[in-house]
């Protein structure tokens, strides 16, 4: 058998899309845009918190890890399967369930009393947010032909 040069092959063309009506052409990218705001957010702003966050669970500030490490090793963890979830599912079912799923753990987690509580509601946000990131960007590709991406 012959070697093939998997260098030189190309996907084929992408698959007909249905025209975006204006509405969603004009909102797509700015809903997308504040997901991915509202992920980076979460990732990073939590670690200047958790003084004030430790001091209102009576709790060591050294045991509060656990917080970020559940959300960050739940993202980690699921983002590899989001494709796959996003096809079989469809992404604007996923992509709008990750945005409730994020919020509704954003919810819980304003209303945690106890440091477990928040762990688990921190994991909750993490499904949201690992669904929001790639799920998000697959959106807008699929959206917008590759001509129009530069401008979006």
């Amino acid at each position: 058998m012959k070697p093939t040069d998997t260098r030189t092959q190309t996907r084929g063309p992408m698959p007909n899309r249905a025209p975006l009506d204006a509405v969603t052409a004009r909102w797509l990218p700015w809903v997308v845009a504040i997901a991915f705001f509202m992920q980076s957010l979460d990732g990073t702003i939590l670690n200047t918190a958790l003084p004030a966050m430790a001091g209102d669970l009576a709790e060591n500030p050294l045991r509060m890890q656990g917080v970020i490490i559940a959300y960050m090793l739940t993202v980690a963890l699921l983002i590899p399967a989001s494709g796959w979830i996003a096809d079989r599912f469809g992404t604007k079912k996923i992509f709008f369930g990750a945005i409730l799923l994020f919020s509704f753990g954003s919810l819980l987690c304003a209303l945690s009393s106890s440091l477990s509580m928040l762990i688990g509601a921190r994991v909750i946000q993490g499904l949201g947010g690992a669904l929001m990131l790639p799920v998000g960007r697959l959106m807008v590709l699929r959206a917008y032909p590759r001509s129009e991406l530069v401008r979006i």
